[in-house]
């Protein structure tokens, strides 16, 4: 994966695409570039360079901070999800995969379409990959890396590649060129005993060949892969009593339950699965509001859909299984005896929500924007969404409101849209005075204001007009909230809009 690191931070940055952008990192004399874009590589940058001697040739390169941890998380996610391909698969530094695909490519019919998936589904999700499939890892290594044109059955190419497709330390690959030793065809002809006397120890040359060739294996280590916690029940005969599933779940969840505790996890999705004597499976979930692991509420909330599973000629076998998890460590509610109830409710919400499903309960959920009907939203209760950005650099970008408003004077009830109202005003920019609302008058005896909210130009078309916010009092006490949408003269239409868009109180 060639440009990795640039691929990513394109994907969250709102630079224009033809930017002069490169990652650095911090080196040993200043910053080094990690990664450049293609307009950057056009005027000269270079990964590797320094910064400083980049900006010479040209001034106008944009330097960006490089994020190699959060690369190196994005290639460990990659591994586990090349696993599609293989059973083994290694990460390979910070920017590569290698997979054992020894008797699975006719699963994709062959090497050339085992190669075409590879790519389409890298391609798909925005990665540009190099793949190369060779009889050793190193051979593969060595094409993918240095070839003219990677994929499979070329072999015949690694004679002509240079001597540093062997994977050598810089300094002993130039001493092969020195010695007119530049590909790794003319090494091959050189006399093994000759190779060995000359370069030892971190130098080996004759090892770097044996990789190379397959006379020395050298075996992947496929990456760590911590497997969802799950228990399993076999039975002696088939049950095809429909509560065999509810009676198997109160030996697994106790299973289940133990293992969380050892792994420090608490449970946010959990899958029933009933294994017919046919082979096909009969699958049930239920998820939480938060994580647990307390056997009677995972009980209660399971058994009405065990009950559910039908098993047609019978189930053999049964396996629980948390799908997804969070840490949770033991920790102590209160001070004193009683609960803070906050288990309480997340246990109620988890039992609605089996029953009523998941569309029908709902909690709200703050959203990053600044328009007061777009900063809030409703998600499932046993979601995991979290806030969208609403602006993909907030660095460049604050959308909070001025610090000499209180963000905490807004109204208690919020209209589901803003209603238009008739406003009199002694001047077209002043104070408002009266208003008509739903044919009725309202005298305002205090006004305070304005407070301006400008459009989300990211989100609206440029003819969307600024708002000016009033929080006004009528001569009853009721306390409303009001703005005008436009000023006079700004170009975007007529006269300013009234609307009433809160109730205060």
């Amino acid at each position: 994966m060639p440009h990795l690191a640039i691929e990513r931070w394109a994907k969250s940055s709102d630079c224009e695409p033809d930017a002069p952008v490169v990652l650095t990192v911090e080196g040993p004399h200043g910053l080094l570039i990690h990664a450049v874009t293609q307009a950057a590589a056009a005027r000269g940058a270079q990964a590797g360079a320094r910064l400083t001697d980049a900006r010479a040739l040209e001034p106008s390169l944009i330097a960006v901070p490089a994020d190699p941890q959060g690369d190196a998380a994005l290639v460990a996610t990659l591994a586990r999800w090349a696993g599609r391909w293989s059973p083994l698969v290694e990460v390979d530094g910070a920017d590569a995969l290698r997979l054992d695909v020894t008797g699975v490519a006719h699963l994709f019919g062959g090497e050339r379409g085992l190669v075409r998936d590879i790519e389409r589904c890298f391609a798909r999700i925005g990665v540009t990959v190099r793949t190369a499939i060779a009889p050793t890892a190193a051979a593969a290594w060595a094409l993918a890396r240095c070839s003219r044109s990677a994929g499979e059955g070329l072999p015949e190419q690694l004679p002509s590649l240079h001597v540093s497709a062997l994977r050598l330390a810089p300094d002993t690959a130039r001493t092969l060129e020195r010695l007119g030793l530049k590909t790794i065809g003319a090494l091959l002809d050189m006399p093994r005993l000759a190779l060995a006397r000359r370069f030892r120890g971190g130098e080996d040359v004759v090892d770097a060949l044996d990789r190379l060739t397959g006379r020395k294996d050298e075996p992947l280590t496929a990456a760590p892969v911590d497997p969802p916690p799950r228990a399993a029940l076999r039975l002696e005969e088939p049950a095809t009593h429909p509560e065999a599933a509810a009676q198997a779940l109160e030996r697994l969840i106790p299973r289940l339950v133990r293992e969380l505790q050892e792994r420090h996890l608490g449970a946010r999705r959990l899958s029933l699965m009933g294994f017919r004597v046919d082979g096909s499976v009969a699958v049930a979930s239920v998820a939480t509001s938060i994580a647990s692991r307390d056997p009677k509420h995972l009980n209660r909330l399971l058994s009405d859909k065990a009950a559910t599973l039908d098993p047609e000629f019978g189930f053999d076998a049964f396996a629980l299984q948390a799908d997804w998890t969070e840490d949770l460590g033991a920790a102590q509610d209160s001070l004193v005896e009683e609960p803070s109830g906050t288990r309480d409710i997340a246990r109620l919400v988890d039992r609605l929500t089996v029953k009523l499903g998941p569309r029908a309960v709902r909690r709200p959920q703050a959203e990053e924007s600044h328009v007061p009907e777009r900063a809030s939203g409703w998600v499932a209760a046993v979601s995991s969404l979290r806030a969208k950005r609403s602006n993909p650099d907030k660095r460049k970008l604050d959308c909070r409101a001025p610090s000499g408003l209180a963000m905490t004077a807004r109204p208690q009830h919020l209209l589901d849209r803003p209603e238009a109202i008739d406003v009199i005003y002694a001047t077209p920019e002043g104070m408002p005075r009266r208003f008509v609302w739903r044919r009725a008058v309202h005298d305002i005896a205090r006004a305070e204001g304005p407070e301006r909210i400008a459009p989300e130009w990211w989100r609206q078309p440029s003819s969307a007009r600024l708002r000016d916010y009033y929080r006004v009092e009528d001569a009853t006490g009721r306390r409303y909230w009001i703005y005008r949408e436009g000023v006079i003269g700004d170009g975007r239409g007529g006269l300013p809009n009234w609307f009433i868009h809160g109730l205060f109180g």
